[in-house]
């Protein structure tokens, strides 16, 4: 029988390809996010398992609305969404916004909705992935601050589903190509200089990120939860 699937973050970069490997597995996808034609493009693209659904992961009241376009039961749910603040300038206010708005794209989006659907998880089989980044290892002021808070949730929530036989695990990507987050800023010399840090001597592919989702949200992985799988070809070794 297909598996229902949730991604969040669906509609680009690694949250498409991961939609996309559930896909073509056969699994009923929901891809999940803000932008409505960004989505609907995407669920195009994908074919007829894969629908849209737009919501404000980090608005309880949108959330909450969701609810009821979203699976009654879901076994695999792939927390993607999050995005860097981009808000400059010095004083207390702007670092309260830049803090504020890491904080609620990159950890509410992911708790609002991992705790609404909760009691939707399949027992004794479902699956919570969430991606974080290297930057909670490596530091990277607000946004690394906001990534290295998942982790320290992720094993709250392993524990708590653990006694249901639901695994909860990480995916920390380093750089990786074909996303929205850089824009601009990865150029050929940044993309030289960072892939010069990793072991491989090259950066990531999207579809890279989504095989590794893809093992955690496999039945294969069910004796794996509360761990975090880096897939930074060596840029940052794991600990």
């Amino acid at each position: 029988m297909a598996r229902n699937v949730v991604v969040t973050g669906g509609g680009t970069g690694i949250g498409y390809e991961v939609a996309r490997r559930f896909a073509e597995a056969g699994e009923q996808v929901v891809i999940v996010g803000r932008r409505r034609a960004v989505l609907e493009q995407a669920a195009a693209g994908l074919g007829p398992n894969v629908t849209p659904l737009v919501c404000d992961l980090a608005d309880p009241d949108a959330v909450e609305a969701a609810l009821g376009e979203l699976p009654e039961r879901i076994d695999v749910l792939v927390n993607n969404a999050g995005s860097r603040e981009t808000v400059i300038g010095g004083g207390p206010h702007a670092l309260l916004a830049r803090w504020r708005g890491d904080f609620e794209r990159n950890v509410l989006t992911v708790v609002l909705l991992t705790e609404s659907v909760r009691d939707r998880l399949t027992p004794g089989t479902g699956r919570v992935v969430t991606v974080s980044s290297i930057a909670a290892l490596r530091g990277a002021g607000s946004y690394g601050a906001s990534k290295a808070s998942l982790h320290a949730w992720n094993h709250f929530l392993a524990a708590q589903l653990g006694t249901s036989g639901i695994t909860a695990n990480i995916v920390a990507p380093g750089t990786v190509a074909g996303t929205e987050f850089f824009g601009p800023r990865l150029d050929e010399a940044e993309v030289s200089r960072r892939a010069a840090r990793t072991l491989l001597g090259r950066i990531g592919e999207a579809g890279e990120v989504a095989a590794a989702v893809y093992f955690l949200a496999s039945p294969e992985a069910g004796f794996v939860t509360g761990e975090i799988l880096h897939c930074n070809g060596g840029e940052l070794l794991g600990r």
